[in-house]
């Protein structure tokens, strides 16, 4: 058997956490953790990874038969004349991996979390192309979670901009706890699609002149969190 690409491994543990797989390809990579060590590993970081997104949505219960159904779906005999990871990774998949796990994340947000009104997401990346901030926003106020980002070095910290499309100038959010969470209701901006949200590096105690000083760390814009 060849071994399975990092890269691939890394691409069938994310949709494997976010649930995205088809039932019968999330049963043949759960059998297959047992086994694989190296795929248990990726799968644990990313279930590290989008640990947070969790803490942003309230539990809900899954309607009267569900597990019966799914239960019922499932055929782990499938036979394996080819690699079983092999027949999991679609050409696609092991060329975007950052824009699968991304769109999945924000998918497995919508499903988890049903709202009554519009929401606002964004997921800031990484130079690599990584998901590190996940950003929600309504009418209450704009949220952020780290998803298992580095702290900012010892005479810096990170602090969060709004720009609103034809403003001129960001407006500044606050400074980002050391534990990667963050809650405003700012006074002088309402969340709205195509908002760009930033994160910068500061001096302590945050930029001294209004406006951001350092260097832009992250970036994103906010988009609908639901369909039409």
């Amino acid at each position: 058997m060849n071994p399975m690409a990092p890269e691939e491994r890394d691409a069938l543990a994310a949709e494997y956490v976010l649930g995205t797989l088809e039932a019968r390809e999330a049963a043949i990579v759960a059998a297959a953790l047992a086994t694989d060590p190296a795929l248990a590993e990726a799968v644990a970081a990313w279930e590290a990874k989008l640990a947070p997104l969790t803490a942003l949505a309230p539990p809900e219960a899954p309607p009267p038969g569900l597990w019966a159904r799914i239960e019922a779906a499932l055929d782990p005999a499938r036979p394996a004349a080819t690699p079983w990871w092999r027949r999991l990774l679609d050409p696609w998949r092991a060329g975007a991996i950052g824009a699968t796990a991304v769109a999945a994340g924000l998918a497995a947000v919508m499903i988890l979390r049903p709202a009554p009104e519009p929401r606002l997401m964004t997921v800031l990346l990484t130079d690599r192309e990584q998901p590190a901030w996940l950003v929600e926003a309504d009418r209450a106020g704009i949220r952020l979670a780290s998803l298992n980002t580095r702290p900012a070095p010892p005479d810096r910290v990170l602090e969060l901009w709004a720009l609103p499309q034809g403003a001129t100038a960001p407006t500044s959010l606050g400074i980002i706890p050391a534990d990667g969470r963050l809650t405003v209701r700012p006074a002088t901006i309402r969340p709205s699609p195509g908002m760009l949200i930033e994160i910068t590096l500061e001096p302590p105690g945050g930029s001294p002149i209004g406006r951001p000083t350092g260097p832009i760390q992250f970036i994103g814009r906010l988009a609908p969190a639901t369909g039409s």
